[in-house]
């Protein structure tokens, strides 16, 4: 028998209730007080008002269990026995079912991003043993789900670019919930899963370019060489870096606004290397601007010499004065010529 599996994302319900809370705690806290004159009136002889009161000055505080308070752009997912019943979003003061339970998996886990920079009670412990006292802090993590733009700064990474060359890259992605359903119950831990697939499409896409611009090179898929680089082309890397974490998160229920390269540089094993390969690109490049310019200088040096008969050169001095110019403009240091007081013949 063939067994089928339900791929069916679980869909965002969110519950329409008026900010109700405080009427809640007014008309729980009447009630204490009720309870107690009743059960002071009851000491007269009324034996099922004391019950009554005894009942609810012992159980009536399972109520305030219901009482939800949320700031701006947090959210709160509830669950009833194990049944999703919706999402509170909104800031305001709640009453819900004292038996929902709120569901977030990610609470306590703590990512080099902005959001867990939090104000999350922390209940401080202390234990006496023997002659020695420890502390012991407690962290208790927030259930309430952040809806705000978070950065989350993944760790640089090590990565071959499509030379083979090993490079260190690091990107900030702002991200935010925009699914809370999706994020709780489709997905183990969404802040995790988030980190693994940034680490994983920023793998795949830097694997496609050199980090300087190369020759017979395609990064665009097209079968036509281009000159796309890591360094050069970072604002397209980029976009692309963001447009394959988002995919990958659909699921999540995440949005990924925006992705930016905060690091690159070649590894330290080659980083010297590839400077002196710069360097002496730089010069060659240098030197064929000079060479280009001083041969131009030379042919209109002759030119001019010719078209104004200012003297007359056979072959072999056109040659000798051609070695001399270019000796002294393509020469590193000032040239210190000789001068002949002689016949020129």
């Amino acid at each position: 028998m063939k067994e089928t599996v339900n791929t069916n994302s679980t869909q965002e319900k969110i519950i329409c209730k008026k900010k109700n809370g405080m009427s809640a705690l007014l008309l729980i806290t009447l009630l204490y007080l009720a309870s107690i004159v009743g059960l002071v009136i009851g000491c007269m002889g009324n034996v099922l008002l004391i019950i009554i009161c005894s009942l609810w000055l012992c159980l009536g505080w399972i109520p305030y269990l219901g009482l939800k308070v949320l700031k701006p752009q947090e959210a709160l997912v509830l669950t009833l026995f194990g049944q999703y019943k919706g999402t509170l979003k909104g800031d305001g003061f709640y009453w819900v079912n004292p038996f929902c339970t709120a569901v977030n998996p990610a609470a306590a886990t703590k990512l080099r991003q902005s959001g867990d920079v939090g104000d999350e009670p922390v209940l401080k412990l202390s234990a006496t043993a023997g002659a020695g006292t420890g502390n012991a802090a407690v962290s208790i993590p927030s259930k309430k789900i952040s809806l705000k733009i978070m950065t989350l700064n993944n760790n640089r990474q090590k990565i071959n670019d499509c030379l083979g060359n090993p490079i260190e890259i690091g990107i900030a992605v702002m991200w935010r919930v925009v699914d809370t359903a999706k994020a709780v119950f489709d997905v183990d831990n969404y802040k995790e899963y988030l980190s693994l697939q940034c680490d994983s499409a920023l793998r795949n896409i830097v694997r496609i370019y050199p980090y300087d611009v190369a020759p017979n090179i395609d990064t665009t898929g097209d079968g036509i060489a281009d000159e796309g680089s890591l360094r050069g082309s970072s604002e397209i890397v980029a976009q692309r870096i963001r447009d394959e974490i988002q995919t990958k998160v659909e699921n999540a229920g995440i949005e990924i606004i925006e992705a930016r390269i905060t690091h690159l540089a070649y590894a330290p094993e080659i980083a010297s290397v590839m400077l002196q390969r710069q360097q002496a690109s730089a010069i060659i490049d240098a030197r064929k601007m000079i060479v280009d310019g001083a041969v131009g200088m030379v042919e209109m040096a002759l030119e001019r010499l010719s078209e104004n008969n200012v003297v007359e050169l056979d072959e072999e001095r056109k040659a000798a004065m051609v070695s001399n110019l270019l000796v002294v403009l393509c020469g590193n240091h000032d040239a210190q010529p000789i001068v002949n007081s002689g016949s020129l013949y």
